[in-house]
């Protein structure tokens, strides 16, 4: 049985401000960032430059010059029906001084996710992204849309199946007994063991209805996280568990 991860560590900083009242603001500032928070934290503070699409961080970043008063950006999987705002960011010298100026939008890939079609609007005017040479004319649109193409490796994880099965993977030593446990076993261990399909990857596929499920993986008495999914609970006894909600 697992406590969740809010709950946890709203329990720890009141805990915290009880016994240590003067830590209370740097545990705070220590423990107030996701690993996906901090992630994209750390790809804002990279952006310096207007320059062409990339990746970074599981995001792709669309920058534009700072000389316009309205940046947006509309993607064909959305039907072009949500303009999306740009951000200003700054970039500093070492005495603190704004250096240069710029606008930007991240946008979170997922899976499907391969090639891009998109067009932006600058001071309301729709428009193809001048940072993007590479582009596409769009026969059910009739327009000539900015591409990118996001075409990647992307390594096996946890996932929700279209058939709603869920395929459980592991990656590390090839050879060994991995097994699945979880709220789903009453955190039996030993019901599910995990099949080795390629040297060092593991999978298990298990039907599971709709909700939210904790679990691990288990090797001898080892017990281990799900690295490929960041989605992370607490158990009773204050260990880290995976979480995984089945729609």
């Amino acid at each position: 049985m697992c406590m969740d991860k809010k709950i946890f560590r709203s329990f720890a900083i009141s805990l915290l401000m009880l016994l240590i009242p003067g830590l209370f603001f740097a545990a705070e500032v220590k423990t107030g960032l996701t690993e996906e928070e901090a992630d994209y934290a750390n790809l804002v503070t990279g952006i310096n430059t207007v320059q062409e699409p990339y990746i970074k961080n599981g995001y792709v970043v669309f920058t534009a010059d700072k000389s316009a008063r309205f940046v947006g950006i509309a993607f064909d999987f959305e039907n072009y029906k949500t303009i999306h705002h740009y951000q200003k960011h700054n970039t500093y010298t070492d005495s603190g001084e704004v250096k240069s100026s710029l606008y930007f939008y991240a946008l979170k890939l997922t899976k499907d996710m391969q090639k891009i079609k998109y067009r932006v609007v600058i001071d309301g005017l729709w428009t193809l992204d001048p940072t993007n040479e590479s582009r596409i004319f769009d026969r059910s649109t009739g327009l000539l849309l900015s591409v990118y193409d996001a075409t990647r490796d992307i390594p096996p994880a946890t996932e929700q199946l279209k058939s709603g099965i869920v395929r459980f993977v592991y990656q590390g030593e090839e050879g060994k007994q991995v097994r699945l446990g979880g709220s789903f076993t009453n955190w039996d261990s030993w019901i599910y063991e995990m099949k080795e399909v390629k040297p060092g990857l593991y999978q298990f596929e298990l039907s599971l209805p709709p909700g939210t499920y904790q679990y691990a993986y288990f090797s001898g008495m080892n017990t281990i996280v799900d690295t490929t999914n960041p989605e992370r609970c607490y158990t009773i006894d204050g260990k880290t568990a995976s979480q995984i909600t089945v729609r």
